[in-house]
């Protein structure tokens, strides 16, 4: 039964009592896009990269190195024959082409500087439109800059993040694009956001630096996957920063949710 997808886990136009075995899925789905960036592609669920339709939270503690990460994948990306789109609230386009300069990513991926997330929509679907071949990527800098335009002054209150991301996993599921949202963490380093953020995507990675002192990765960055609907390797990775940018020291096994 051909049907069009809704938001998170819904079909449109499915009938009470129909059997399982009548859903036809997506060829979208069956596909898995690689990043480029092994250790990534790892971690996510070691398919060898990201399932069309995906929309990914990434949090981290300040000054981990979500944002120059995320320069890095849009670079790889790009690499690799993708169109990506970064889209920056948190710092001017002159601040980040400073990085990209300084970090030498030259693949040249495509720059955005929305806030409002429509307007960001509307320049996603310029992009998918324009390279109909290509895998549309969209990364957000960050979900905290990002308005709904909900009130018409540009007012927020405690559920905008919430709406943001349910417009912009509404669009990976509808166009088959992958999402990418930078969050943020409490002090404690626990999620800052309603729980209702993460229900709705289908991936919660994490970047932070190890502060434990009886850990064995005491001072390290750990970046690991807490949620992926796709499926999780179970492994954390160990990353290292350098004048280039993150790269791969080693890796472990850890608990990860299979939600």
């Amino acid at each position: 039964m051909a049907a069009q997808m809704n938001l998170e886990v819904g079909i449109k136009g499915w009938k009470h009592g129909h059997n399982i075995n009548e859903i036809e899925v997506p060829a979208q789905l069956d596909k898995v896009i690689p990043t480029g960036i092994k250790w990534f592609d790892d971690v996510l669920g070691g398919q060898g990269g990201m399932t069309p339709s995906t929309s990914m939270i990434f949090t981290g503690t300040p000054g981990a190195g979500k944002t120059t990460f995320c320069l890095q994948l849009a670079n790889s990306l790009t690499k690799m024959g993708h169109i990506a789109l970064f889209n920056t609230g948190e710092e001017s386009l002159y601040q980040v082409r400073k990085v990209t300069r300084r970090i030498k990513l030259d693949e040249g991926f495509i720059a955005g500087q929305d806030t409002d997330v429509s307007k960001a929509i509307a320049h996603m679907d310029l992009l998918r439109k324009s390279n109909p071949r290509k895998q549309l990527f969209g990364i957000f800098d960050s979900l905290q800059t990002m308005e709904d335009g909900k009130y018409s002054d540009g007012a927020i209150n405690s559920m905008t993040n919430v709406r943001v991301t349910h417009m912009l996993t509404e669009y990976a599921k509808t166009h088959f694009a992958i999402i990418i949202i930078i969050g943020q963490v409490c002090k404690d380093g626990k999620f800052a956001g309603k729980n209702k953020i993460k229900h709705a995507v289908d991936v919660h990675s994490h970047l932070f630096i190890d502060t434990d002192k009886k850990s064995e990765t005491f001072g390290e960055r750990i970046f690991q996957v807490e949620k992926n609907r796709f499926g999780c390797s179970n492994l954390a990775y160990i990353v290292g920063m350098n004048d280039k940018g993150l790269y791969e020291k080693g890796h472990f096994e850890w608990a990860s949710s299979l939600q």
